[in-house]
């Protein structure tokens, strides 16, 4: 599979928002290209680099579907994407405009686990912190049965290190993904103002 990649300074997880405003031409033109095409383009962390400049990526990254467009107020274009399956890199090259392309293998999706019970509290932290996190979140589904979905989003949502939220994407394992997420967390029962409920040891 070729697709089109969007190296950012973010990791997108599998079923997760990215609001995104476009505009460099080489983007406007690969968002045009998805839509009329209806395909996905691919999301890369950036390790070396900058968003509008030569970046270098880690190899495993997430599909992106575009579900929405709009103009926004600064004359640029918006979109409201989410997070689909897992790739891998296999090859590279980049278009004349400086558009990313790569040959990808989709990596398999995760197994459906049920949350263990010494990870409860973790389900329930999402269950009421994240439709608290604003519009992206606001139709969301919450799955917060399934041990992938609530790792996913507690890394997506914790100020953590972007090198262990990729290291988060990389497992295959929901359960070792919540035991390497759970020690990062101490939940408060009266939490302040500053901090909310939830913060990172």
């Amino acid at each position: 599979m070729n697709i089109p990649l969007f190296p950012l300074s973010l990791v997108l997880f599998p079923d997760g928002p990215l609001p995104l405003r476009i505009f460099e031409t080489r983007y406007v033109d690969m968002v045009r290209r998805c839509m009329r095409d209806a395909c996905n383009f691919g999301v890369l962390l950036i390790r070396e680099g900058n968003e509008v400049g030569p970046a270098n990526t880690v190899d495993v990254g997430t599909m992106a579907q575009i579900m929405d467009f709009h103009q926004l107020s600064d004359g640029l274009l918006g979109l409201s994407c989410v997070g689909r399956r897992r790739f891998r890199v296999q090859s590279r090259q980049q278009q004349s405009d400086g558009l990313n392309l790569a040959e990808v293998t989709l990596l398999d999706e995760a197994p459906l686990v049920p949350v263990p019970p010494r990870h409860a509290h973790l389900a329930e932290l999402i269950h009421n912190v994240l439709p608290q996190l604003g519009e992206v979140y606001a139709n969301m589904e919450l799955r917060i049965a399934d041990a992938a979905w609530v790792g996913h989003r507690l890394a997506e949502i914790l100020p953590i290190d972007a090198s262990d939220k990729q290291y988060c994407l990389e497992l295959d394992d929901p359960v070792e993904r919540l035991d390497f997420l759970a020690p990062m967390i101490q939940i408060t029962s009266e939490p302040d103002d500053s901090e909310g409920p939830v913060s990172v040891n």
